[in-house]
Protein backbone atom coordinates (compact mmCIF):
# COMPACT_ATOMS: atom_id res chain seq x y z
CA UNK A 1 0.00 0.00 0.00
CA UNK A 2 2.81 2.39 0.88
CA UNK A 3 4.40 1.56 -2.48
CA UNK A 4 1.16 2.53 -4.26
CA UNK A 5 1.12 5.84 -2.41
CA UNK A 6 4.71 6.52 -3.51
CA UNK A 7 3.87 5.66 -7.12
CA UNK A 8 0.77 7.88 -7.03
CA UNK A 9 2.78 10.66 -5.40
CA UNK A 10 5.43 10.40 -8.11
CA UNK A 11 2.74 10.45 -10.80
CA UNK A 12 1.18 13.52 -9.22
CA UNK A 13 4.55 15.28 -9.11
CA UNK A 14 5.15 14.43 -12.76
CA UNK A 15 1.64 15.59 -13.66
CA UNK A 16 2.12 18.77 -11.64
CA UNK A 17 5.42 19.50 -13.38
CA UNK A 18 3.85 18.81 -16.76
CA UNK A 19 0.93 21.10 -15.91
CA UNK A 20 3.35 23.81 -14.79
CA UNK A 21 5.27 23.43 -18.03
CA UNK A 22 2.04 23.66 -20.00
CA UNK A 23 1.08 26.84 -18.14
CA UNK A 24 4.47 28.37 -18.89
CA UNK A 25 4.06 27.43 -22.56
CA UNK A 26 0.62 29.04 -22.64
CA UNK A 27 1.97 32.17 -20.98
CA UNK A 28 4.79 32.43 -23.50
CA UNK A 29 2.32 31.88 -26.32
CA UNK A 30 -0.03 34.52 -24.96
CA UNK A 31 2.80 37.01 -24.45
CA UNK A 32 4.01 36.37 -27.99
CA UNK A 33 0.51 36.90 -29.34
CA UNK A 34 -0.01 40.04 -27.33
CA UNK A 35 -2.58 40.77 -24.67
CA UNK A 36 -4.62 42.91 -27.05
CA UNK A 37 -5.34 39.82 -29.15
CA UNK A 38 -6.73 37.76 -26.26
CA UNK A 39 -10.14 39.18 -25.34
CA UNK A 40 -11.28 39.45 -21.77
CA UNK A 41 -14.49 37.42 -21.70
CA UNK A 42 -17.36 39.69 -20.75
CA UNK A 43 -21.14 39.44 -20.58
CA UNK A 44 -21.50 39.98 -24.31
CA UNK A 45 -19.33 36.92 -24.98
CA UNK A 46 -21.10 35.00 -22.22
CA UNK A 47 -24.66 35.67 -23.33
CA UNK A 48 -23.93 34.82 -26.96
CA UNK A 49 -22.01 31.62 -26.23
CA UNK A 50 -23.37 28.09 -26.39
CA UNK A 51 -23.74 26.22 -23.07
CA UNK A 52 -20.78 23.98 -24.00
CA UNK A 53 -18.54 27.02 -24.50
CA UNK A 54 -19.66 28.47 -21.16
CA UNK A 55 -18.87 25.18 -19.42
CA UNK A 56 -15.48 25.03 -21.14
CA UNK A 57 -14.70 28.53 -19.86
CA UNK A 58 -15.65 27.58 -16.29
CA UNK A 59 -13.74 24.29 -16.48
CA UNK A 60 -10.69 26.21 -17.69
CA UNK A 61 -10.91 28.60 -14.75
CA UNK A 62 -11.37 25.71 -12.31
CA UNK A 63 -8.39 23.86 -13.79
CA UNK A 64 -6.21 26.96 -13.54
CA UNK A 65 -7.14 27.29 -9.86
CA UNK A 66 -6.41 23.60 -9.22
CA UNK A 67 -3.03 23.83 -10.94
CA UNK A 68 -2.16 26.91 -8.89
CA UNK A 69 -3.15 25.20 -5.65
CA UNK A 70 -1.11 22.11 -6.53
CA UNK A 71 1.89 24.24 -7.44
CA UNK A 72 1.62 26.30 -4.27
CA UNK A 73 1.36 23.16 -2.13
CA UNK A 74 4.35 21.54 -3.82
CA UNK A 75 6.54 24.61 -3.43
CA UNK A 76 5.47 25.12 0.20
CA UNK A 77 4.19 28.58 -0.64
CA UNK A 78 0.52 27.87 0.04
CA UNK A 79 -1.11 30.50 2.20
CA UNK A 80 -4.66 31.26 3.24
CA UNK A 81 -4.53 34.53 1.29
CA UNK A 82 -3.50 32.97 -2.04
CA UNK A 83 -5.94 33.88 -4.80
CA UNK A 84 -6.76 30.26 -5.67
CA UNK A 85 -7.37 29.39 -2.00
CA UNK A 86 -9.71 32.36 -1.61
CA UNK A 87 -11.61 31.43 -4.78
CA UNK A 88 -11.90 27.79 -3.68
CA UNK A 89 -13.23 28.87 -0.28
CA UNK A 90 -15.73 31.29 -1.78
CA UNK A 91 -16.93 28.78 -4.36
CA UNK A 92 -17.18 25.85 -1.92
CA UNK A 93 -20.36 23.91 -2.55
CA UNK A 94 -20.94 25.43 -6.00
CA UNK A 95 -21.32 23.05 -8.91
CA UNK A 96 -20.36 23.81 -12.47
CA UNK A 97 -24.01 23.90 -13.50
CA UNK A 98 -24.93 26.15 -10.56
CA UNK A 99 -22.16 28.63 -11.42
CA UNK A 100 -23.22 28.64 -15.08
CA UNK A 101 -26.85 29.23 -14.12
CA UNK A 102 -25.89 32.00 -11.69
CA UNK A 103 -23.92 33.80 -14.40
CA UNK A 104 -26.76 33.40 -16.89
CA UNK A 105 -29.19 34.79 -14.33
CA UNK A 106 -26.96 37.73 -13.39
CA UNK A 107 -26.35 38.83 -16.98
CA UNK A 108 -30.06 38.40 -17.81
CA UNK A 109 -30.94 40.65 -14.86
CA UNK A 110 -28.27 43.22 -15.82
CA UNK A 111 -28.41 43.65 -19.62
CA UNK A 112 -26.89 47.11 -19.20
CA UNK A 113 -23.74 45.54 -17.65
CA UNK A 114 -22.73 43.16 -20.44
CA UNK A 115 -19.33 44.83 -20.64
CA UNK A 116 -18.53 43.51 -17.15
CA UNK A 117 -15.90 40.73 -17.35
CA UNK A 118 -17.18 37.28 -16.40
CA UNK A 119 -14.31 36.75 -13.97
CA UNK A 120 -15.32 39.97 -12.19
CA UNK A 121 -18.92 38.78 -11.99
CA UNK A 122 -17.77 35.45 -10.57
CA UNK A 123 -15.65 37.27 -7.98
CA UNK A 124 -18.23 39.80 -6.78
CA UNK A 125 -21.40 37.75 -7.17
CA UNK A 126 -20.18 34.29 -6.08
CA UNK A 127 -16.75 34.29 -4.42
CA UNK A 128 -17.16 37.29 -2.11
CA UNK A 129 -20.65 36.28 -0.89
CA UNK A 130 -19.42 32.68 -0.53
CA UNK A 131 -16.57 33.81 1.70
CA UNK A 132 -19.11 35.11 4.21
CA UNK A 133 -20.84 31.72 4.47
CA UNK A 134 -17.94 29.29 3.82
CA UNK A 135 -15.54 30.22 6.60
Amino acid sequence: MEENMMINGNRFRKLSKAASAACVAVLFTCSAIGAEEVPLVDGTHWTTSAPEVKKAYLVGLANAMQIDRAYQAETSRAAADDFSVIVATGMKGQTLDAALAALDKWYAAHPDRLQRPVIETIWFEMVVPGLKTNK
